[in-house]
This record gives structure tokens, sequence and C-alpha cells, in this order.
């Protein structure tokens, strides 16, 4: 099974978004533990990593909130979209930057679940896409119909075997 696919796309692990008004993204701590390893591995794989960052009226460019989470491994070479949809590629360059790079297989991870990671997911399959990710790979917070972890729980099993294929990784 292959470990890893053409690049890793990290979608809106950012300050505001990992801490909302307090509330942390369930099981925070190991997401960016997982998050990181993934991006060790494409780092020594030479393989591309595309950090994409949610802006609107609380996540300004350039602000704190705005700002990838410290504790993930960012370098200047990595490539940067910014958005203001749950889709990624709605009105951004990802998919521009996805074909100079001659992607055709990507490894998803980041937050929220049910909102941006949802879309771009479904949006990339519909675009032809091969898309993968390593199990709770996504985070969420809880909200008045299902828990955080279920919300995940739900989420993965309407992506498997349908959005993307589940692969091997820590």
């Amino acid at each position: 099974m292959d470990t890893c696919a053409d690049v890793l796309i990290v979608i809106d692990l950012q300050n505001g978004v990992c801490n909302s008004g307090g509330e942390y993204l369930f099981d925070l701590t190991n997401l960016l533990t997982k998050v990181n390893n993934r991006i060790a591995l494409y780092r020594a794989l030479h393989k591309p990593i595309i950090f994409v960052q949610h802006c609107d009226e609380e996540l300004v460019p350039e602000e704190d909130l705005w700002a990838i989470h410290s504790d993930l491994d960012v370098q200047a070479h990595d490539f940067f979209v910014r958005k203001t949809h749950a889709n990624s590629f709605y009105k951004t360059n990802l998919k521009d930057i996805l074909d100079e790079l001659a992607i055709q297989r990507i490894e998803f991870c980041g937050a929220q679940t049910e909102y941006c990671m949802d879309a771009t997911i479904k949006f990339a399959h519909g675009l032809g896409y091969e898309n993968s990710m390593v199990q709770k790979a996504t985070s969420t917070l809880n909200n008045p119909f299902m828990s955080a972890k279920e919300t995940i729980d739900f989420y993965e099993s309407i992506w498997n075997k349908r959005f993307l294929k589940f692969i091997e990784g820590e």
C-alpha cells in the first residue's frame, strides 16, 4: 500500500481554527503530531506540501488568528493558498498549483471535518484526483447534533472508498 501521494495538502490548521473562542479542536495535540509526521515523510521524499488558509472577518490575513499553528513544520518553500470558501478550489490558485506540479494523487489533512475538509475532498474527487488520508487526520468541534468524534467517524465512513482511500501512517 502506498504510504503517500504526490502532494500533501494541509487545510485550515490555523490558530483561529484550532482554538475557536477558547474551544479547541477535538484531539488537537494528536492531530498536530499526526500532521507533522506526514509533513516529515513528504519532506524526506522531496514531495510538495500545500498549506491552505481560510480568510474571513475573524481570520484576517497576516494576523495571529489567521497564521498557521506554530507547532506545524511550515517552511518558506512550501506552497500557500488563501481561500474564502469551504471548498479550497473555489476562486483560488490551488488547481493551478496542482497542474503545474503534475499532481494526480492528493493526501489531505486538516480542519474542519464537516466543512472545508468535506467540501474540498469531494470537489477534488470530482476533478478526477486520487485522494487519500491517514485515518483521524482531520478534526472539528462538537456540534448540537454530534460530538466531534462522532462527526469525524461519520465523515470518514462517507469518504472511505467513495471519495478517498485511507492509507497507513501515524
